[in-house]
């Protein structure tokens, strides 16, 4: 590209080549690419435990998840194409298992009684039958019933009761949670409205 008299040279990712990971960026890759060509081993060492260093950073909120350091030298052996030769902290990833079809997840089977409510919802309620009765125990559960009126709402949108809330409740937890009206205040139905065209008019505006 000219620009006056200068002449620039452009180089598109077009023509660049595949990243094996596109999640680390092109300098990533440039890095690892580097790692590979040190003649060093100790030095080359060192180099691939910066990138490391490096990559676990651009994911912060991955920190807690398990084995998160064994999948980050998975995916540099990965952006290596294999051809990092290094002594592995872990037993990383082999090429050839990268293309086996993984065993299909068993799916659970079980009915859902309310589809507005989700099965998710269904387990944790199951889960609250379980905690000892205390403040733990009572706090999680007005959550959930909270929770279960904000999910009616959005797929009934009209108006619900506090009852009709506790009775499916009661329902759900078969017996073994029982809320009244007397005693248990839920958010206000047009309060939790209010607050879902709020936040539609919010994402429309952006």
């Amino acid at each position: 590209m000219k620009n006056g008299n200068m002449t620039v040279s452009m180089r598109y990712n077009t023509k660049e080549k595949q990243l094996a990971l596109p999640e680390y960026g092109r300098n990533m890759q440039n890095m690892v690419d580097y790692c590979i060509t040190i003649p060093d081993r100790e030095e080359r060492a060192r180099c691939a435990n910066t990138i490391i260093t490096i990559m676990g950073n651009m994911f912060p909120h991955l920190r807690d998840v398990n084995d998160f350091k064994h999948i980050l030298w998975d995916h540099l052996a990965i952006m290596s194409n294999f051809s990092l030769d290094i002594d592995y902290p872990y037993e990383v990833i082999k090429k050839e298992n990268m293309y086996i079809k993984p065993d299909k997840l068993p799916y659970s089977q079980g009915k859902i009684v309310y589809k507005h409510y989700g099965k998710n919802l269904e387990d944790m309620i199951r889960k609250a039958t379980e905690l000892e009765a205390g403040e733990q125990r009572d706090y999680l559960i007005k959550l959930l019933a909270n929770h279960m009126k904000k999910s009616f709402l959005t797929w009934n949108k009209e108006v619900v009761d506090d009852q009709k809330i506790f009775k499916d409740l009661a329902l759900l937890s078969k017996g073994e949670i029982l809320l009244d009206e007397d005693n248990h205040k839920l958010t206000e139905s047009k309060d939790i409205l209010m607050k879902k065209n709020k936040n539609l008019t919010r994402r429309q505006n952006k």
